[in-house]
């Protein structure tokens, strides 16, 4: 049974305080021209938890931007991994974006183990917060079945008004609490408000998809050959935003860096986009995705088929940050109804002066 305690919303910031001074590095929503991002706190003070939503997904932290895998020494023929690591909280985190961290736990465990997410997996603590409104007009978290959060947080805070409902979720949170103060157990009246707080939230989601999500790999492979395909690939500007702002996204580059004496170097990998049309390039220099309409099909696939049959959990969680960054307003829940649409030609509305089919018996 998870526990629950209450923390006052006052004694927040002295509980931030209180992390930094037992030497965790705290990671949480901060504003940065006009935005929002998961950034370092030093200081509780920074932190704003009533954000709407972040440019970048707090997967950033587990897999950076650029990061050094090893390095090597011609001159001894030695390799050194480059695994540093510290304990981390990662606080403030929506649903969606548990969600998106559940399927990159089961990539980054599955077959060949990343030791390098591995590593820095196992030092965070993750730290989620209730979603009790839309954080944007483009959120569909609701249709995608993550408006609710995973069971993998180590602490989940829900806000009651004045307080805090704290659920903890694994022995690593109850570590986050011992020793702080101005934080005691819920009993049953905490609990009751806890589920009608709960319960009342859902009516401010709405239902966006055409269709229950359980049939989208299914609307997707009956639309590969669609045309919607080329019609978004004459949009697509190929710029990869909406690939660098996905919470679930984890294709990357790796290259080599050497000294001019080409004597010591290091392997890095960065972030990559399915969407840049150098992706799919391969040895002799063919490409088997020159056409952006091919690469924008293989993005849907990949979020609404491909990831959950290999994986269980879709690789789209219905943030919107995609649909917010494309300049061209390309969106997952355009893009899926037109696909179930096409499908489903009955359930597009006639005009008023359409002619009326003759039914012969």
């Amino acid at each position: 049974m998870i526990e629950l305690r209450i923390m006052p919303k006052a004694a927040l910031g002295r509980w931030v305080d209180f992390l930094l001074e037992n030497k965790f590095k705290v990671i949480g929503p901060v504003e940065k021209h006009g935005k929002y991002v998961f950034s370092e706190i030093t200081h509780a003070d920074m932190l704003m938890i009533d954000y709407d939503t972040t440019v970048l997904p707090p997967k950033k932290h587990l897999l950076p931007q650029r990061e050094e895998l090893f390095s090597f020494d011609t001159r001894n023929q030695q390799t050194y991994a480059a695994i540093e690591v510290e304990r981390t909280v990662i606080l403030g985190i929506h649903t969606c974006d548990m969600h998106a961290l559940d399927l990159l736990d089961k990539v980054h465990s599955t077959g060949y183990a990343d030791q390098h997410y591995q590593a820095r997996r196992a030092a965070t603590y993750l730290v989620s917060f209730e979603c009790l409104k839309p954080c944007s007009s483009n959120a569909f978290c609701k249709s995608m079945g993550t408006l609710a959060a995973t069971e993998t947080y180590d602490l989940h805070f829900t806000d009651l008004g004045d307080r805090y409902a704290v659920q903890i979720g694994s022995d690593k949170g109850a570590a986050l609490l011992e020793g702080s103060i101005n934080i005691w157990n819920g009993n049953g009246h905490d609990a009751r408000k806890l589920n009608k707080v709960m319960s009342e939230k859902w009516s401010r989601f709405d239902y966006k998809l055409d269709f229950d999500v359980s049939q989208l790999p299914t609307i997707l492979a009956e639309g590969q050959q669609s045309p919607l395909w080329d019609e978004l690939g004459e949009r697509c500007l190929a710029c990869g935003m909406c690939t660098k702002v996905c919470p679930t996204c984890y294709c990357f580059d790796v290259s080599d860096e050497v000294d001019l004496k080409l004597q010591k170097g290091k392997r890095v990998r960065i972030w990559d986009s399915c969407q840049i049309e150098k992706f799919a390039v391969v040895a002799g220099g063919h490409n088997f995705r020159t056409r952006r309409a091919l690469r924008q099909r293989h993005r849907f696939m990949r979020k609404g088929k491909y990831q959950y049959e290999a994986y269980g959990l879709m690789g789209c969680v219905g943030c919107g940050r995609c649909a917010e960054a494309c300049l061209v307003h390309i969106t997952p829940v355009d893009t899926y109804n037109a696909l179930y649409r096409e499908q489903h030609p009955e359930l597009v509305e006639q005009p008023a002066n359409a002619p009326v089919a003759e039914v012969h018996s």
